[in-house]
């Protein structure tokens, strides 16, 4: 990301930051644009280009009443009426990911020995972003601003890997929901290591759809074990795939979005990109 994209990023950054502490009072664009220090025409339109939506469009969904009508997930509501008309064939992206596959104790005894991982480090609409893969499909993917760090972080996974920076299909077809490219959802295939319990709430995430929310009570209760919200918090936590496993669509059950492995002002950003390709019905 070259310096003043990140200048640029950082600027809508503070401006979700304000929306999301000032919501209820409603800001007009004039008040959104002055506390990032730009005119509101430059901010309209610099706006738009990162999060895919007006100011004004964000501000009404990451409002109090969204987030509860999002709550209501077990029931119908607006996104499921969306669904009902024209959006059906990208409503659940755990109907169109492969079913996940725990790597077997041979791959990963030692820390990943005689594994071999491609990695590649890319653009997304929310920063650069860290991409690993193995033959069966992707088992890292990370925000990470600085490259060294990011390949870094993925050593620390797999200490005793073999890695090779290449871009290979798998993780270009990961890469591609960026574009909304939804066609090749079902291309994309996640390799992952961890306990019978992480798998679990991992796989769990990917039933909550692009758009909506959950608690983490919620996931709790989805995977039977309604007393482990503090649990499934720490295994939220450890995801190894940012995005393609939406651990960004929990949030805490007062309402608030909470924190995220990746910074808070990325959720909200994510929140709001998804929301707005549903409501504008991805025809922009």
């Amino acid at each position: 990301m070259s310096t003043q994209n990140q200048i640029d990023y950082n600027r809508i950054a503070q401006a979700i930051e304000y929306i999301r502490m000032n919501y209820q009072l409603q800001p007009g664009l004039d008040e959104v644009a002055e506390s990032v220090h730009l005119s509101p025409a430059h901010f309209q339109k610099m706006f738009t280009d990162w999060a895919g939506t007006s100011p004004k469009k964000f501000l009404q969904f990451i409002s109090l009443e969204h987030a509860k009508n999002l709550l209501k997930e077990e029931k119908a509501n607006l996104f499921d009426t969306a669904y009902e008309t024209g959006l059906s064939s990208t409503s659940r992206l755990h109907d169109l990911f492969i079913t996940i596959e725990g790597m077997s104790p041979a791959e990963y005894k030692n820390g990943g020995k005689n594994l071999v991982i491609n990695y590649h480090f890319s653009e997304s609409p929310f920063g650069y972003i860290m991409v690993g893969s193995t033959k069966k499909g992707i088992c890292y993917m990370a925000f990470e601003a600085n490259k060294e760090i990011a390949l870094g972080n993925l050593k620390a996974q797999f200490p005793n890997a073999s890695f090779f920076e290449k871009k290979d299909q798998l993780q270009k077809n990961a890469l591609s929901i960026f574009e909304k490219d939804w066609t090749k959802l079902n291309t994309i295939k996640l390799h992952l290591k961890g306990t019978d319990f992480q798998l679990k709430v991992w796989k769990s995430l990917l039933s909550i759809p692009m758009g909506k929310i959950s608690t983490y009570g919620n996931l709790a209760q989805k995977i039977e074990n309604p007393k482990a919200s503090r649990a499934v918090g720490t295994a939220i936590g450890s995801n190894p795939v940012a995005f393609l496993i939406p651990c960004h669509r929990v949030i805490q059950s007062t309402g608030h979005t909470g924190g995220y492995r990746w910074g808070s002002d990325r959720k909200q950003l994510i929140l709001g990109w998804e929301s707005s390709h549903l409501y504008s019905g991805d025809q922009d």
